[in-house]
């Protein structure tokens, strides 16, 4: 999920969307990493990932610049990692054993028969369960803006990691709680101009497709607290996508969020 954020050192992660969801994305830090068990050692120039392990921790311990231990790995901000996974920790050489990168491995998990055993979870979801998971996050969750759903999360589809939100471009987009800024820029392909703000060990948000990015990285920003303006997606609609991330992995916004707005 982390101690440090995207941006400068992404914590989290998430994640996040997520994950963290994340001092720098051009410095270090990464959302944490969802937890799986049942795997064996990792083989030669393979390090195993466990429960905790963030991609700039596992840079320190190796000696390795977290840059090029992200290049070795197809990894780009906000560097979510996952615990069983195999991370390539020797540079390649085309002589290693022929596992599955990160990447690859992630990839594989959104694929269509997966995306298709998800469907009907995400149909189950109704209005009664709106906000059902918001006091045992610990946090208190406001909507970032006033706006129609126009798209929700889909669990294991890598397109569905959020919600959006329709809004007039322009519209003043809020923290969904207290919490620091730990990623504030473009770099993160497919979410246009982006916020993340770490709100715990545990859980950060995300807030893309922005027009233009009102708070920096290191800002403390509480609830509600402007932090961006609304934009548009690529296809000219005015939408404001928004992630909550638990321990890196993306979880349903609308389970944190108050049933009005």
């Amino acid at each position: 999920m982390c101690r440090h954020g995207p941006g400068r050192a992404l914590a989290l992660a998430a994640s996040l969307l997520l994950a963290a969801l994340l001092a720098g994305c051009g410095a270090g830090g990464l959302a944490p990493v969802d937890s799986r068990d049942g795997y064996g050692p990792a083989p030669p120039g393979y390090y195993r990932i466990r429960p905790g392990d963030t991609l700039s921790e596992i840079a320190e311990r190796k000696r390795i610049r977290m840059r090029t231990l992200a290049g070795w790995n197809g990894l780009g901000p906000p560097y979510v990692i996952v615990a069983g996974d195999l991370l390539r920790v020797e540079p390649p050489d085309g002589r290693s054993s022929p596992v599955r990168s990160v990447a690859q491995r992630s990839a594989g998990r959104s694929s269509t028969p997966q995306r298709a055993r998800t469907v009907k979870t995400v149909a189950r979801t109704s209005a009664a369960a709106a906000g059902a998971d918001a006091a045992s996050s610990g946090i208190s969750w406001v909507w970032p803006v006033q706006g129609k759903v126009r798209q929700g999360f889909r669990s294991g589809d890598r397109t569905r990691q959020g919600v959006r939100i329709g809004v007039a471009e322009g519209t003043p987009v809020g923290a969904a709680a207290d919490g620091t800024v730990v990623y504030s820029g473009s770099g993160l392909k497919g979410y246009g101009n982006l916020i993340i703000v770490k709100h715990n060990a545990r859980y950060l948000s995300a807030y893309g497709f922005n027009r233009e990015l009102l708070a920096r990285e290191g800002d403390r920003v509480k609830r509600g607290q402007r932090v961006a303006v609304a934009g548009r997606a690529a296809n000219g609609e005015g939408l404001l996508h928004f992630e909550i991330r638990r321990n890196g992995v993306a979880v349903d916004p609308l389970r944190f969020l108050p049933p009005s707005r």
